[in-house]
Formats: structure tokens, C-alpha cells, sequence
């Protein structure tokens, strides 16, 4: 956790926003694996961490909008608890590493919410995205699971997202620290990553050095000679001297601050002149947004700037004809570069975006394209200082989706489908790094990791 007082800050900083009423921040619960003592790795919920710091189950936080008083709901341990788990925390402990003076047993928090109700007191939560938590706020607010959802409080959100997308300087410190782990993972793989070794003995060495950090990935892996999908989360294919990775991989800092880097690297050491080819546009896709990265610019707009990139670039070897601009705004460049160029990175991997991807990513000056690739695009809005957000421009030949372009003949007069069928087997690469906004431009954080050609080269002939 951080100083008390930091969250004392960020609660104070919601008392600004003009709400009424009580604001209320559900934390997440043990999920079980198989059975309910067998549990998976326990992620607490971003926005009351980011509140009320705690990273445990079984806690809520209630903030008096108007008074700014906030009151930790839990329970003491008992017995019962001490024999599995040893000495704990009281609850009051607990709430005043949080700077909160107030706590009162979780038994409680219903009655809490009903008297504040009846009095015409409303009750702002975000929109929940696990089932436990749906359950609870019905229970909680006596309305139907179902309903639980319709009933989330934009106010509350926006506000949410006002204050946790800008970075303060203890996050950029702990999405550092995350990216110091996630350089010593990148740099693993591609020098473990010989012919004849299968994806998942990769990804196992590079999970045994966050272990040792005691940390979590903040994302199941992405590491595969099929970089064409996506997200590909198998591992299973035996390397073979020449494939192309692609290994997108990050964690979760101690204060649950993630990482999220892409690199993509032949395996064998040296790249063919076709991936050399392709793999240097991608990295100028990448310098090109990261150059344009500033407060008062679009992200969307830097979006276009980096497909307009990889179509000049992709035309001069053959794979478009005609005008870039004109290819950029029809979208059919979205046949190598599928998806959107970033999204916002904090403490989720896309940051927020359990608040709702359009309120966290597009908010009032920007509106999502109906476009296909360009609607996938997670952050399309005006850039401000202190925002950290990922830069992920790629370059793919799926086949699937060539073959279904070219049968309807969809922007045939801008691509060049023989020119992609010869590239079938290719694969993807990507490229990927994560960049806090300036006040006067970017900075990509962390220690580099190699990118260029020469320096991949150079790390794994070690």
C-alpha cells in the first residue's frame, strides 16, 4: 500500500465532483477453483484499491459524498480464522492504513444503504463485471441481480475515471518497477526461445521470474509463433528454427500496477528479409505514434497516423494501390492492422475499462468508428498530461480474413490480394510499449527493452 494519506487524497478528490448521496465501492471476493477452499489468485478490484488500498476479500467502502467521511466495512477475524491463517489485522487497523477512521462490521452495510435510501439519499456504485458482485449489490440495494447493472451511476464513473487516469508519481513508480520485471521476462525469452523447444517451456521461464517477485501476470500470456491471432493463448507449438514470435507478456506490481509489452522476434537469432521488411514498418507504425503522443491530441488520430505509416510503406512492396489517406478512412487497411493502437494502462491492463470501455476510452470529444478495426480501438479521446497508456501498432496476415475480403471483393481497389495470399504463412508482429503522457509530449516508461532489429539480433546471439 501506499501513505495513508494518498488515499485520503484520492477520496477527497471525489468529494469535488458534486455528487450527493453515498458512494459505494464493492471489493471483490475469493473465486474458487473447483471447490470453495481451493481458490484462484485473488485480484481485488481496481477501483476500491485505488480508494481504499486494501487487497483482500471481503471488504466494501461507503464515502459520504457531500462530507467526504468514508467507512470501511469488514469483519474482525475470529478463531476460527487465526487457526488457518494466523495473527490478523483488526478491522480498524486495517481502514487506518487507509487513512479511514471509520469502520463497522460488514453485517451492517445493509441496513447502512436502506436508512440512507429511505431518507432520499441516493446510492452511486459503477457497473459491476463479476457475477458474485451483481449478487451482492442486489442484495445489498433489495433489487433483482439482473437489474443490478441498469442501475450504475454515470456521475459516479466519470468521476472514477477523472481521477485514476492520471497517473500520480508513486504509480509511474510501481509500473516501473512492473516493467523492470517485464524487461527481464522479454529479454528471457528471446534468448530460451531456440529450435526445438515448445511455447510453453518459454513462457515458463519468464512466469519463474515474475514468481520470484512473488507477483501475478497481469494477463494470461501471449507468447506464439501464430502471432496472426490475436490472442492466442496456446502454447503447445514446437519452435522451429526461422518462426517468427510474437511474445506479449506483462505483470502486476506488488500495489497491482501492470505492465503490458509486446516484442516480436525470430526464432534462430536473425531475421529473413521479408520479416525484416515488415518487422521495420511495424517499428516505425510504433515511433511515429509514440512522436505524436502529446496532451490536447486525439488518440484516434494518432491511430490513423500509424495505419497511414504502415500503408505507404506496406504499398511501396506491393500490398495496397492508391491514395493513402483515402485507404486510412476506408478502413481497408484494417486487413493487416485489425485492431486498435492502444488503451489506457494503470491498475488493470485496460485500465478502467470494467467501468465501461466508451465512458473510460471515447468520454465526450470522441466517437467510436463503426469501422472494422478502427471500432476496436479502446482509447479514441483527447490525451492529457499524466495519462499512461500502451502504443501496439501491428502488422498481420490472417488468412481467414483475406480469403473472406477478397471473395466479396471488399476495397478491391486498394488491396492487393495476391500480394497478401503470398503472405499467408507469415504470421503477425507487434510491437509494444508503454508511454505516460508529458505536459509537452511522452515518455515510454521503464528500462528499454530491444526493438530494433540490431538489437534483438544482438540479445539473442547471446
Amino acid at each position: 500500500m501506499f501513505a495513508p494519506s494518498v488515499y485520503a487524497q484520492r477520496r477527497a478528490g471525489l468529494k469535488q465532483a458534486g455528487l450527493s448521496g453515498l458512494l459505494l465501492f464493492v471489493g471483490n471476493v475469493d473465486s474458487p477453483m473447483n471447490y470453495h477452499d481451493n481458490i484462484l489468485p485473488f485480484v481485488q478490484d481496481s477501483s476500491f484499491r485505488y480508494f481504499f488500498g486494501l487487497n483482500e476479500p471481503g471488504l466494501a467502502g461507503v464515502i459520504d459524498a457531500e462530507s467526504g467521511e468514508a467507512v470501511l466495512f469488514g469483519n474482525d477475524p475470529d478463531v476460527a480464522d487465526i487457526v488457518w491463517t494466523g495473527p490478523l489485522p483488526s478491522l480498524a487497523e486495517r481502514a487506518a492504513q487507509a487513512a479511514v477512521t471509520r469502520s463497522r462490521p460488514y453485517a451492517e452495510l445493509a441496513q447502512a444503504l436502506a436508512e440512507a435510501r429511505a431518507s432520499g439519499r441516493a446510492v452511486h456504485y459503477t457497473a459491476p463485471y463479476r457475477g458474485e458482485t451483481m449478487i451482492e449489490l442486489g442484495r445489498l440495494l433489495d433489487v433483482h441481480p439482473a437489474k443490478v447493472k441498469e442501475g450504475f451511476s454515470a456521475a459516479l464513473t466519470r468521476a472514477v475515471v477523472a481521477l485514476r487516469e492520471i497517473k500520480g508519481a508513486e504509480e509511474i513508480a510501481e509500473m516501473e518497477a512492473a516493467l523492470g520485471v517485464t524487461h527481464a521476462m522479454h529479454i528471457a525469452a528471446m534468448q530460451n526461445a531456440k529450435p526445438g523447444v515448445v511455447e510453453y517451456q518459454v513462457v515458463g521461464i519468464m512466469e519463474g521470474i515474475m514468481r520470484r517477485h512473488d507477483w501475478q501476470l497481469a494477463y494470461p500470456s501471449i507468447f506464439s509463433k501464430r502471432g496472426e491471432v490475436l490472442h492466442n493463448h496456446h502454447h503447445d507449438h514446437v519452435l522451429q528454427q526461422g518462426d517468427l514470435v510474437l511474445n506479449d507478456t506483462g505483470c502486476a506490481s506488488g500495489a497491482g500496477y501492470a505492465s503490458d509489452i509486446t516484442r516480436t522476434f525470430p526464432v534462430g537469432g536473425k531475421f529473413s528479409t521479408r520479416q525484416r521488411e515488415l518487422y521495420e514498418i511495424v517499428l516505425e507504425m510504433q515511433e511515429a505514434a509514440i512522436a505524436a503522443v502529446k496532451p490536447g491530441v486525439k488518440y484516434q488520430d494518432i491511430h490513423k497516423l500509424s495505419a497511414a505509416v504502415m500503408v505507404e510503406r506496406m504499398a511501396a512492396l506491393g500490398f495496397f494501390n492508391g491514395d493513402v489517406d483515402a485507404i486510412v478512412e476506408s478502413g481497408a487497411y484494417a486487413i493487416a492492422f485489425p485492431h486498435g493502437l492502444g488503451h489506457q494502462i494503470g491498475m488493470d491492463v485496460h485500465d478502467m475499462e470494467a467501468l465501461g470501455e466508451d465512458l473510460v476510452g471515447y468520454g465526450d470529444d470522441a466517437e467510436r468508428s463503426k469501422l472494422f478495426g478502427l471500432g476496436y480501438l479502446r482509447l479514441g479521446k483527447t490525451l492529457k498530461a499524466g495519462m499512461v497508456l500502451t502504443v501496439e501498432p501491428g502488422v498481420y496476415f490472417i488468412p481467414a480474413l483475406i480469403e473472406a475480403w477478397e471473395k466479396e471483393g471488399r476495397h478491391s481497389q486498394y488491396i492487393n490480394f495476391a500480394k497478401f495470399r503470398e503472405y499467408a504463412d507469415f504470421g503477425g508482429i507487434r510491437i509494444e510499449d508503454n508511454v505516460l503522457v508529458t505536459a509537452d509530449g511522452s515518455r515510454v516508461l521503464g528500462e528499454p527493452i530491444p526493438k530494433t532489429v540490431e538489437e534483438v539480433e544482438a540479445v539473442m546471439a547471446v
